[in-house]
Parts: C-alpha cells; structure tokens; sequence
C-alpha cells in the first residue's frame, strides 16, 4: 500500500493528539451556539455584578411592577450559565480539548467580562483549527 492509497487520517487536537470528533459544519454550529451563549451569559452576568453593588453598596433592591427585578436577573443568569456550560461541553466534546481548558472556559460564566475575552479568544483559536479540518461528508 503506498502512501497515496491510504484513506486520510482524521485531524487531530492541537494539544491532545487525539482524533476530532466532528465535521467542519458541527464545529461551526457549535461554536455559533457558544458565542450566543457566552455573550448573553455575559452580559446578565454584569447586570448581576449591577444588581449586586446597588443592593449591598447602596441598599435598592429593584423593582418594576411589583416584580423584584433583582431576582429575575439572578434566575436568568442562573439558567443562561447552564445552557453556556452545555455549549462549552459541547465544543469540548467536539473539539477533544483538555480537561483544564474545558475549566477555564467553564470561568468565563462566572467571573466578570471573561466570557467576552474566552469567547473571542475561542472563536480565533476555533476558526484557525478550521482551517485545517476539510468537509467531510456525514459520520454515519
């Protein structure tokens, strides 16, 4: 067997080594769902930073028609984050990346303006991996 004859190997994981698990178009839906959720985690995220300093630093809850406002944005937030977990996992999953870079993007949920660095940061180093990564048809 020479080595044109041989199918091509499946890309790998920059770091890991390990096969990639996707396609160029589920690696691009996957990084579209964790941008939309990394932002919208972000941005309730800084109004819980907000609701947070007016309550304790300033003493206002938020209201608006009899419904507590803070508590809305607080519950929101709450489930935005596990919906960016998810998307997380997802690339996680897709892309084989380690165990620390799943953590650390795991962060950008919860530590202010983080989400906005990771997710440009991700979509860069996602985009670049692209490039490499050729449509395939479908795995099954």
């Amino acid at each position: 067997m020479t080595q044109s004859d041989r199918p091509e190997a499946r890309p790998r994981a920059e770091r890991t080594g390990r096969p990639i698990r996707a396609t160029a178009g589920q690696i691009r839906g996957a990084l579209k769902f964790y941008k939309i959720s990394a932002i919208l985690t972000g941005t309730f995220l800084l109004l819980l930073v907000a609701e947070i300093i007016a309550k304790y630093a300033f003493g206002y809850e938020l209201f608006v028609g009899g419904v507590n406002l803070s508590r809305a944005v607080q519950f929101i937030h709450g489930w935005l984050f596990v919906v960016y977990l998810i998307a997380d996992y997802n690339l996680f999953n897709k892309l084989r990346w380690t165990l620390g870079k799943f953590l650390l993007v795991a962060l950008g949920g919860v530590v202010p303006f983080l989400s906005f660095i990771l997710e440009h940061r991700v979509h860069r180093e996602v985009e670049a991996q692209l490039e490499g990564i050729e449509e395939r048809g479908p795995r099954y």
